[in-house]
């Protein structure tokens, strides 16, 4: 795991209460958090009969909230002093950790009862897992894609330049093959969403954790790539259910997070396809994204 700077010191609370040893760390990622931290603190302590290890890890630069929470329910605050990015932000909350589990969240997850303690005793089952995800289901019911294939070329393109304009176009529903809506035990998948991540922690040191020069966006795809390649598998399951209420950072700030989301896309792709006789390709999906960018950056000014 790539090691990041010193963070300035932390705050470390432990609640009387938790005398057991936590079986996970859940480390969430926040950014000048509003009241969704609560909630998700909240909905926390009934996710999991067993204590779990708190971290917050805060980018941003009014740390209030995050304390204030910190203190209330027990854990410990970590502020990297600069706004590293999500997959660093992740990495610097999970470095240390003696659990054999460990979640990467969104603060702006609510749990459900039980759902954290299923989560892992899915991954128990199945010691090939290396990541485990939930379904995510969105504020009115409806389930957010967050299992998915891996771009491959054809269907990359294809999403890439079809997704806002033609919704329902065959690359972007390939795209979205392994997501169903309807309940089931496991399923395997390329990748799964940073929103809400189980990882075993051995799997997750040994690929070398998120890869920090995503700054934003595509660190779980490339994590997934990776946690594939050493042999792990990235398991959806679909009957553990959580909520995502998200979009808050892109109502607030749509434009840098449209750019951020296209730049960690062109990262990823270019990676994918570098070779040398691959540069039409490289070519084909920079227009493709520059295209969706330029659509996108329009429909948030208007």
């Amino acid at each position: 795991m790539t090691t990041p700077p010193s963070p300035e010191p932390v705050d470390v609370r432990t609640p009387a209460r938790d005398t057991a040893a936590p079986l996970v760390r859940v480390v969430c990622v926040v950014y000048h958090p509003g009241d969704e931290l609560d909630r998700f603190t909240t909905t926390l302590a009934t996710a999991s009969s067993a204590p779990v290890e708190l971290v917050v890890v805060d980018n941003g630069t009014d740390h209030d909230v995050a304390r204030t929470v910190v203190d209330r329910v027990g854990g410990r605050l970590v502020v990297p002093g600069t706004n590293v990015g999500y997959g660093a932000a992740a990495n610097f909350g999970a470095a240390g950790a003696r659990t054999p589990w460990i979640v990467v969240a969104n603060s702006d997850i609510e749990w459900t009862p039980g759902a954290l303690e299923r989560l892992v005793a899915a991954g128990d089952e199945q010691p090939s897992a290396g990541a485990l995800g939930p379904m995510l289901l969105n504020t009115d019911g409806t389930t957010y894609p967050s299992a998915r294939a891996l771009p491959s070329l054809r269907q990359g393109a294809g999403h890439a330049l079809f997704a806002r304009i033609w919704p329902g176009n065959p690359w972007t529903r390939a795209y979205h093959a392994r997501q169903e809506s309807t309940g089931g035990y496991l399923r395997e998948a390329g990748w799964l969403s940073g929103a809400c991540l189980l990882l075993r922690r051995e799997a997750f040191e040994q690929v070398g954790g998120f890869d920090e020069s995503y700054f934003m966006f595509f660190e779980d795809v490339d994590l997934g790539e990776r946690l594939g390649r050493a042999g792990w598998e990235n398991l959806y399951v679909p009957d553990v259910r959580v909520t995502h209420v998200g979009g808050t950072s892109w109502r607030e700030r749509p434009a840098p997070m449209i750019r951020a989301h296209h730049a960690s896309a062109r990262q990823y792709l270019e990676r994918r396809y570098g070779r040398w006789y691959q540069a039409p390709v490289r070519w084909a999906l920079r227009t493709g994204l520059g295209v969706r960018e330029r659509l996108q950056m329009r429909d948030a000014a208007g």
